[in-house]
């Protein structure tokens, strides 16, 4: 079967290996959807805190049973999702229902190899019937699902003031959902496209723009939007480590920061900042089965615009050559998918 291995930074490789065969109580894939996410840009740059090379990337799936254990739920030819956290169902976070950050995980694509390949073999618990949404739309339900999950550890209620700071794909899903849960969004990013984006697909009407050349310029126009007040709710993100510190700032008194992003490095704050306000301070890691079922119901009412967030696309074979083009910002990638 063709697949796409990362076996350094800044190299891919299309290679020939065997179908996997699937072993007790697996589920052999046929792959058909894969989407780009920010984790497999990370790969690519050497900046993922998690992961050894060589690895085969790709979490974001949908395909096809292939076979599937005899007695379960699956059959041959049933169009399924992934959810691709494998979780060990024994560990304490587990015991909680907290399989998102399971002791023991494995993210497919980042500890182990992923989907960006023609077969995939996994356990059936994690394979899911896409119940007659689209494998277009069924691939994107990883990255929207981590925005609901981020959504739900903020607490997000009705009226609630939030704050969305970065407009890529996940921090557009946590906009999303937070809308979908009667918050009054604002988003914040320095790319014009992806706040204009916001605006039109999402109906998000407050946005505001980072400039580089006026200081605090964004703070003020928070502070403005907000009343002086600023956020019930903030959410990073970014993945920039300057962004996360200083997201601090936007949280209300008696507000929560939601650290949904991730990076290679040490935050820090002010503590006397963070003592007045209060603040509940959160991370947000993964998704559960709760939040890709939220995710799949909001899909089916018509309320996620997933045709307007598939930007680009490509085959398997095209993805080496694609990928390098896709990270430069100019070329718009809002949700790339990758059709096998």
């Amino acid at each position: 079967m063709k697949t796409v291995v990362c076996p350094s930074p800044g190299a891919l490789e299309l290679v020939e290996r065997p179908v996997p065969q699937a072993g007790a109580g697996e589920v052999l894939l046929r792959v058909r959807r894969i989407g780009l996410c920010g984790t497999d840009m990370h790969i690519f740059r050497g900046t993922q805190p998690f992961l050894q090379y060589p690895r085969v990337m790709g979490h974001e799936l949908s395909g096809e049973v292939v076979t599937a254990p005899a007695g379960g739920e699956l059959s041959p030819g049933d169009q399924v999702y992934v959810m691709p956290y494998l979780s060990c169902g024994a560990c304490v976070a587990c015991r909680q229902g907290k399989t998102n950050c399971c002791t023991n995980i494995q993210v497919l694509g980042v500890h182990r190899d992923g989907g960006m390949a023609e077969y995939l073999a996994l356990p059936a618990r994690f394979v899911f019937k896409t119940d007659g949404i689209s494998l277009d739309d069924a691939a994107m339900l990883e990255f929207l699902a981590i925005g609901a999950h981020a959504v739900r550890r903020g607490g997000v209620r009705p009226g609630h003031n939030v704050l969305v700071v970065g407009a890529g794909p996940i921090g557009i899903a946590v906009a999303l959902f937070a809308r979908l849960k009667g918050g009054n969004v604002t988003v914040l990013d320095p790319r014009e496209d992806r706040l204009a984006f916001c605006r039109t697909a999402l109906g998000i009407e407050q946005t505001v723009r980072v400039d580089e050349h006026a200081k605090d310029s964004d703070k003020a126009a928070l502070s403005a939007l907000s009343g002086g007040e600023f956020f019930d709710v903030v959410f990073d993100a970014t993945g920039n480590v300057k962004a996360m510190e200083r997201g601090l700032e936007f949280v209300a008194h008696g507000g929560t920061y939601v650290l949904v992003s991730i990076v290679l490095d040490r935050i820090s704050f002010a503590d006397p900042e963070f003592h007045k306000r209060e603040t509940s301070l959160l991370g947000s890691r993964n998704a559960t089965a709760e939040d890709f079922r939220e995710v799949l119901a909001a899909m089916k009412a018509g309320q996620v615009p997933t045709g307007l967030m598939n930007t680009h696309r490509t085959t398997l074979a095209e993805f080496v050559d694609v990928l390098p083009r896709w990270m430069d910002p100019a070329a718009g990638v809002i949700k790339a998918i990758v059709e096998v």
